[in-house]
């Protein structure tokens, strides 16, 4: 038996019109992904004897050992 579909399944969506303004959002939207990839391409320095984990001045305190200290 062969597999046959009984409606043809349309391969391409139709072109939308798009405004001006819709144009422009999208323009800029794209250059802000181009340079947020470009900022992520960029390799951040190695810190050399840091502390392992998370960045500790992200959550307000530091923490070792078991012990915090909040500043």
């Amino acid at each position: 038996m062969q597999d046959e579909t009984p409606f043809e399944v349309p391969t391409e969506a139709p072109v939308k019109v798009l405004s001006p303004a819709a144009r422009r959002a999208l323009a800029e939207a794209e250059e802000r992904r181009r340079l947020a990839a470009e900022r992520a391409q960029q390799a951040r320095p190695r810190e050399i004897d840091g502390r392992e984990g998370p960045e500790p001045t992200r959550y307000g305190d530091w923490e070792v050992k078991g012990i915090a200290s909040d500043f």
